[in-house]
């Protein structure tokens, strides 16, 4: 699919040669946490992905092994077989939010200032070009699929709604920049509930930004997205106290 290839240029970027195994993993889990790669769904061949992560295929193999053993994905043989993602994700471990907190220290509020500058540029830059078909249809189905997701599916498809924005600001840099901080910050973001009237504001801010991106309204994706992000922070900040 188009928008897996253009995620996987991304996350499946070459890891860096001193931690293969741990990066590789990294690497893996980003894509199945931040919903490139869904339940259900098959992983890139394994020829493929160890030249996309610039790792040998026995590192690949170990990689493959842990996840399989920690719930995340299974192997299948035959003419279909592959590297598929479990139906049944392992559920976080519910640890607080202000232990959580405390944990990151300064760490957190990093995060967040990052994420703002990242997710705000990205959506001003994605409003800047003129998006192809493919990408207006990838964007369009990513909110698609966010505002009717279910709600234990809600987070991840949230991520994955955010992680497009960055894709078609055309940047792959900017795509892992914010792919990284989402990870950073999504074990708070399952610390804390889902509120049925926040989920409600957040489609409506989601669509409000994909609108002013498609419509090629750089101030007003710049402007949405500051709000929503705004509105997140201090959701987090709020049962952090």
């Amino acid at each position: 699919m188009v928008e897996e290839a253009r995620a996987g240029e991304a996350l499946f970027r070459p890891v860096r040669a001193g931690n293969p195994f741990e990066e590789t993993v990294e690497r893996l889990l980003q894509s199945i946490k931040l919903g490139v790669v869904g339940p259900g769904e098959r992983l890139p061949s394994e020829r493929d992905l160890a030249a996309r992560l610039n790792v040998s295929r026995v590192t690949l193999r170990e990689a493959i092994r842990a996840l399989t053993e920690a719930g995340y994905v299974e192997s299948r043989r035959g003419r279909y077989g592959g590297t598929f993602v479990n139906t049944r994700l392992p559920r976080p471990k519910r640890v607080g939010a202000k232990k959580l907190a405390r944990e990151l220290g300064d760490g957190l509020e990093d995060a967040l200032v990052l994420r703002s500058a990242l997710e705000v540029g990205a959506a001003e830059a994605a409003a800047s070009r003129a998006l192809g078909v493919e990408e207006r249809d990838h964007l369009t189905r990513c909110l698609a699929d966010t505002a009717t997701a279910k709600l234990t599916d809600y987070r991840r498809m949230d991520s994955r709604l955010h992680l497009a924005i960055a894709e078609v600001s055309g940047s792959p840099s900017l795509t892992t920049a914010v792919a990284d901080v989402r990870m950073r910050l999504n074990a708070l973001l399952d610390a804390i509930p889902l509120l049925e009237r926040n989920i409600v504001h957040s489609d409506e801010q989601h669509q409000r930004i994909v609108d002013a991106i498609l419509a090629g309204d750089a101030p007003g994706a710049r402007t949405s997205m500051q709000e929503h992000l705004a509105g997140t922070a201090a959701l987090l900040r709020a049962f952090l106290s």
